[in-house]
């Protein structure tokens, strides 16, 4: 009887220890088990990714930025930051043939890569000459220098805008870049006078501007142009017939001209040529053989024709200034320059568009304005009424692939709707 007892009890103390299992150890439901996966999910530990910059990770570094400044050098820059004055010199050396470290510009973004103490010592120097490359000096175990580029984006981008004042108007209200507004100029130079627009005279542009970052570095190429102008429609189409991108009318007639209307970005004439006028130095009634553009001091100038240079010199009249010869027939002259550009001097070649110099007021001037003139077979001519050759058409061979571009972008600028509003949008 008493084993009876026992045994009984035995199973008794078993059945209760498998409850308390069931219920202590064991989830008894669904929503028990998702409970018990969410109390471990609180220990899971988030990853955070590391901080890169020019390709480098810099989450235990101190960052620094700044911008070079006037005869700042770069080992200056680095000994300030505890770099050894024989690493800079190796560094220097070891750049020679990829980037002279003595090219450095004022005013140019750099970034210094640090130890994280009080010392704060260099173990990178980037250096930004521009938005898309970026130098990258290392001085770690192995000194390192490379030439980095940032990735460049093209967009094809629009713009319209409706007439009522004066290009600068139009620049500064649409946001128009000064090189969006000289590739717009020079296609039209000869065609239109932009000094004399009118009041309603309309525009569409399409261009395709590069991008870094979001950030606009330049506008690669103006894709077409509808210029309506006194009533009179105008259209730019471009086109390589073999020879390079070339702007055209809709017959297939060049745009272009040998030489450019403006040898400045554009800007207000501030005196034209005149067989009389009033001499604001001299304080008499002279002629004035050249056409006067305010600018500020600095800017550049470029020459608007390919040619030999036959003068760069400073004369006490005119100051610093270039004389270019084209051809037989054409030779341009540009005054007052605050300086020549370097490698500029007789004898030297020089390509249309490049800069020949810089504007000032050196000589007989009082204010920065750039004097230019021009000769036709040695007599001098406004250089704005001048009457030039045009380039060469559409070759018979590529007209009908040109008729195929043109009816494509004359379709995308049809569809770019103009505003409604009878105000004007912006003025040109």
């Amino acid at each position: 009887m008493q084993k009876r007892w026992l045994g009984l009890f035995g199973l008794t103390l078993l059945a209760m220890a498998v409850v308390l299992m069931s219920k202590y150890l064991i989830p008894s439901s669904l929503e028990e088990e998702e409970t018990s996966i969410d109390s471990l999910k609180q220990y899971v530990l988030e990853v955070k990714e590391p901080s890169l910059l020019y390709g480098m990770v810099v989450d235990n570094y101190t960052v620094i930025e700044d911008r070079i400044k006037r005869n700042d050098r770069l080992g200056d820059i680095l000994e300030a930051y505890n770099v050894p004055p024989n690493i800079i010199h190796q560094v220097s050396q070891l750049s020679r043939n990829i980037f002279d470290v003595r090219k450095i510009v004022p005013n140019k973004k750099y970034t210094l890569i640090c130890n994280q103490d009080s010392l704060k010592t260099a173990k990178a120097f980037v250096y930004e000459p521009n938005l898309i490359d970026y130098i990258v000096f290392r001085f770690e175990d192995t000194l390192w220098v490379d030439v980095c580029k940032r990735d460049v984006v093209i967009l094809e981008k629009s713009i319209v805008g409706e007439i009522s004042a004066n290009l600068s108007e139009t620049i500064e209200q649409l946001g128009i870049s000064h090189e969006l507004t000289n590739k717009f100029v020079d296609i039209f130079g000869w065609q239109v006078d932009f000094q004399r627009l009118q009041k309603g005279d309309k525009f569409k542009l399409i261009y395709e501007e590069a991008q870094v970052e979001g950030t606009s570095v330049g506008i690669k190429q103006i894709n077409g142009i509808y210029f309506e102008h006194s009533g009179s429609p105008y259209y730019a189409f471009p086109f390589d017939q073999g020879e390079g991108t070339d702007y055209f009318d809709e017959e297939g007639n060049s745009l272009r001209k040998a030489l450019l209307k403006y040898p400045i970005e554009f800007t207000r004439i501030s005196s034209r040529y005149t067989m009389n006028r009033f001499h604001p130095v001299q304080k008499r009634w002279k002629a004035h053989l050249g056409t006067d553009f305010a600018a500020p001091t600095g800017t550049p100038i470029r020459s608007v024709g390919d040619g030999i240079v036959e003068e760069a010199q400073y004369k006490s009249n005119n100051g610093n200034y270039v004389k270019v010869r084209h051809n037989g027939t054409y030779t341009t002259q540009y005054l007052h320059m605050s300086r020549i550009a370097q490698g500029v001097r007789t004898g030297t070649k020089v390509k249309q568009g490049q800069t020949i110099g810089y504007v000032g007021s050196t000589g007989l001037a009082t204010g920065p304005h750039l004097c230019y003139r021009f000769w036709r077979n040695g007599v001098q001519v406004d250089a704005l009424r001048v009457e030039l050759p045009p380039s060469k058409p559409v070759e018979p061979d590529y007209l009908e692939s040109f008729k195929i571009v043109k009816q494509e972008l004359i379709r995308k600028l049809e569809i770019i709707p103009f505003p409604e509003q009878q105000r004007p949008v912006a003025s040109l």
